[in-house]
């Protein structure tokens, strides 16, 4: 395929990889990648270097690895704080410019410079002093996107905390799960939030999720309503933070201090808190917009998310950190009206615009006449993850939005990376809905059965090398994060991703190689789903897949083994379906609830839901041998 975007001086002159290529004396992005890979430390430190990155105290080693790959320290002996450098250090230089800018979705907008947000941080982090948090100590973050989001996380971090994001679209029991596995002692959220029009009353699902959690001795409320009742345990924000000075300092942190544990589902088990610390996430964040997404001071990004997925924190740790403004939105992207998402583009002159291919689908039938009344021409860069694009939708982004005039930067990596692994860049062509290049620094490769890189075919996407950023483990279960990653090819980063690397170094993903559901690129392991459905006292055992879906790219299918006694009926499927939903959170709403008399499991009774898939979807069915009772997988076929 022929590339739609090719580079030109606008993007490579005044770039943060020009000056990074003339630090080093290289000639060319080849060259700066290759020495990125050959010379790691160098590359990272001259990278962060040029981005400002302060240090409370020097680092003496750049990395060690002396307690294997898996384990690598950053930075060692070095001590920083992340808000200090996302906002401390630019309110010094650029007190007036614009840091965050919300806007609700019924229309109220706030806008806070670097000064005000700096002051609106040290007040926030004076707060949670007072209640008795001292650095180590987890905050719940059960928010939607509001300035008190980033204030509460960057306050957190600023106080030495660990910072724990919730998806604001979670039920009570999914939110739960989380605050349990971290131990939060306390839980910051919102009276509620506005939703295609509607008032969600985001307190009572925390009070439910904070009952079920006894770590939780606090819950801090932002009114964002107003005019709710409190309880004995919970504080108004407000009066809180308002009261206090704004001289809590930042505190310093050992590189390798965690400021965040944010969940990611598997295949099996219990959501996995990914443990990521001050020398890590943020400056890859901050290294993966400079380097790919050029994000320059003073320019406006507005990546539509959700603060509860990497994305959210990502943004605004990167964003700030490199000085631009970040915007945050509340609501629906199309309410009151189909143009919601491009008028904010134009009133708050967005530079870099990033969504994910299930919302430009969501968007195409609207009409592009919504996108093209409003003068977008802030727009520099595009950008787009969570899942894989299909032709036609990023055509549209393409074209339609940005008027075939600006790249998309194409971004896949995980939560477990801080950031991505593959991405694109603005000094190489772009060719449509893949990646032309792994980010500099990320010793990527494609391997076959045999663990050999290859070209030309598909095969897992590994990393060969390690980078800030990784996860420092899974919370309290690091056995689980080697089986996860490390125990497939030894010394080797298995990602889970099936993805091609072609003789041009054109990257594409081809899906998980695991059986993670990804519903509208969120994540969501096939385990809490079937968890959720045999809640119900007709079920005896479920399975949960993804299929494709036309708006969403995947959704959930749930295959139901009855117990005795109950019969299937649509009444019975609806049931199951709202109690997942109750579960989980309407996003995660099975798309079907089918009943079937048997799974395909394995001798030793793990289910086989790879083949439940393909069986349901018609596809090579691959190797059945090791399956108990292939009978099942007939009757999953006749429901296709």
């Amino acid at each position: 395929m022929e590339p739609v975007w090719h580079p030109t001086k606008t993007y490579t002159e005044g770039s943060r990889l020009e000056a990074l290529i003339r630090q080093l004396k290289l000639a060319s992005y080849e060259d700066l990648y290759r020495f990125s890979l050959e010379q790691p430390e160098v590359f990272f430190e001259e990278t962060f270097r040029l981005l400002g990155i302060e240090w409370f105290a020097p680092y003496q080693k750049v990395l060690d690895v002396s307690k294997g790959i898996e384990w690598p320290h950053w930075f060692v002996g070095g001590r920083l704080n992340l808000a200090y450098n996302a906002v401390t250090r630019n309110a010094k230089k650029r007190p007036d410019s614009a840091a965050l800018i919300w806007e609700g979705e019924d229309g109220e907008t706030r806008t806070l410079s670097f000064g005000g947000l700096e002051a609106s941080v040290a007040k926030a982090a004076k707060a949670l002093s007072s209640l008795g948090l001292v650095p180590g100590d987890r905050v719940g973050l059960f928010l939607p996107m509001l300035p008190e989001t980033a204030i509460g996380a960057l306050a957190t971090a600023r106080l030495g905390a660990i910072v724990v994001p919730i998806f604001s679209g979670y039920a009570p029991e999914a939110a739960a799960t989380r605050l349990q596995d971290a131990g939060a002692r306390l839980l910051i959220t919102a009276d509620g939030f506005y939703r295609r029009g509607g008032r969600i009353p985001l307190l009572e699902t925390a009070r439910q999720s904070a009952a079920r959690s006894p770590t939780v001795e606090k819950i801090l409320v932002v009114e964002r309503f107003g005019g709710v009742p409190l309880t004995n345990n919970e504080i108004a924000w407000g009066q809180l933070v308002e009261s206090q000075t704004s001289d809590a300092p930042n505190q310093p942190m050992e590189s390798m201090d965690p400021f965040m544990l944010i969940y990611t589902s598997g295949t099996t088990g219990k959501p996995k808190g990914t443990v990521h610390y001050h020398a890590g996430f943020p400056l890859k964040a901050t290294q993966d917009l400079a380097h790919c997404f050029d994000l320059r001071e003073g320019e406006r990004l507005f990546w539509f998310t959700d603060m509860g997925w990497m994305m959210g924190p990502w943004a605004i740790l990167g964003g700030l950190t490199l000085g631009a403004a970040v915007v945050l939105y509340e609501g629906a992207p199309d309410f009151p009206a189909p143009d919601r998402l491009w008028d904010i583009c134009e009133r708050h002159h967005v530079t870099h615009l990033g969504l994910s291919p299930t919302l430009a689908r969501a968007l195409i039938p609207h009409g592009e006449e919504h996108v093209t009344r409003h003068d977008l021409s802030n727009l520099r860069v595009l950008g787009s993850t969570g899942e894989p694009w299909n032709l036609e939708p990023y055509l549209w982004f393409s074209r339609v939005v940005g008027q075939n005039k600006l790249p998309i930067i194409n971004y896949s990596g995980g939560t477990e990376i801080g950031g991505g692994i593959l991405g694109c860049t603005t000094w190489r062509p772009i060719k449509p809905m893949g990646f032309n290049t792994a980010v500099p620094g990320i010793k990527a490769a494609v391997l076959n059965p045999d663990g050999i890189a290859v070209r030309n075919q598909v095969g897992e996407l590994a990393v060969l090398a390690p980078w800030p950023g990784m996860t420092k483990g899974f919370w309290n279960d690091p056995e689980r994060y080697l089986n996860t990653y490390w125990s497939k090819n030894p010394g080797v980063w298995i990602h889970g991703d099936w993805a091609m690397q072609d003789s041009e170094s054109h990257w594409t993903i081809h899906g998980r190689s695991d059986d993670t559901l990804k519903i509208a690129g969120k994540r969501v392991g096939p385990a809490e789903v079937e968890s959720a459905a045999v809640e119900h006292p007709a079920v005896k055992e479920a399975a949960a897949i993804g299929v494709p879906h036309e708006v969403k790219g995947e959704t959930s299918v749930i295959f139901v083994v009855l117990r005795p006694g109950h019969q299937s009926s649509d009444i019975l499927a609806g049931e199951i379906a709202k109690l997942v939903t109750e579960r989980l959170g309407k996003a995660l709403k099975p798309e079907k609830v089918l009943f079937v008399p048997d799974l395909p499991k394995t001798r030793n009774a793990k289910v086989m839901r790879r083949v439940i898939r393909a069986a349901y979807l018609g596809q090579n069915l691959g190797d059945l041998s090791a399956l108990e009772n292939p009978q099942a997988v007939e009757s999953i076929r006749t429901l296709a």
